[in-house]
């Protein structure tokens, strides 16, 4: 995940094209059980990267259209997407461990909810390495931690779950505020309909 600020422009066209394919590719890799917790990490840091960086680049594609190759050639283009991607991608890392956490507690009698916290904070530390920005993550770690005193976690798996990356998407896009208001119900739909894919993956790998 990531791309630096301060890459010149060539750099910034190959680390957008690796972080662009490398979800998706994963997503096409055969289908591990989720086992144990470590699993679980792995199943919401990859899935959550898919969504969130399917669902951007796809919403700035089709918005685009032929011009969407020519934010190849624009650097302050980039640094925006690179923020946005940021962003979208930490909100999603929470809802899909509240999601995850939440059907667990409920469904598989596990209620060791403070694994929550631990997983969350596993995959935000491992992404310093990819210069995650501070800003980025002290905000996220913030939310987070307000999030998780204030969530209802018998009902939270069931009750929208996915509406805050949702929201996330569509309000770090880098598109016109007059264009994005037309877009508002496609774009949260194009997030959700992805999560459905991944809901439906966590029920059919569970294996604790």
């Amino acid at each position: 995940m990531g791309i630096k600020y301060k890459l010149k422009l060539k750099d910034l066209k190959l680390e957008y094209l690796i972080d662009y394919f490398s979800p998706v590719l994963k997503y096409f890799r055969p289908k591990k059980k989720i086992s144990n917790f470590q699993d679980l990490k792995n199943f919401v840091k990859e899935k959550s990267a898919w969504v969130s960086q399917v669902t951007l680049y796809g919403y700035l594609k089709t918005r685009m259209g032929a011009k969407y190759v020519l934010m190849f050639e624009d650097e302050i283009f980039l640094g925006s997407i690179n923020k946005a991607k940021w962003n979208i991608y930490v909100v999603s890392i929470q809802d899909l461990i509240f999601y995850s956490i939440s059907y667990l507690k409920e469904n598989n009698n596990m209620h060791d909810i403070a694994k929550a916290k631990e997983i969350f904070y596993e995959i935000l530390n491992e992404e310093k390495k990819n210069q995650i920005p501070n800003e980025v993550f002290d905000k996220a770690s913030k939310e987070f931690d307000q999030r998780f005193q204030d969530i209802d976690w018998i009902n939270y798996y069931k009750d929208l779950p996915f509406n805050s990356s949702a929201l996330a998407l569509y309000e770090w896009s880098p598109i016109a505020e007059e264009l994005k208001t037309l877009d508002r119900e496609i774009v949260l739909n194009s997030m959700i309909l992805k999560w459905d894919n991944v809901k439906k993956d966590f029920k059919e790998l569970i294996n604790f």
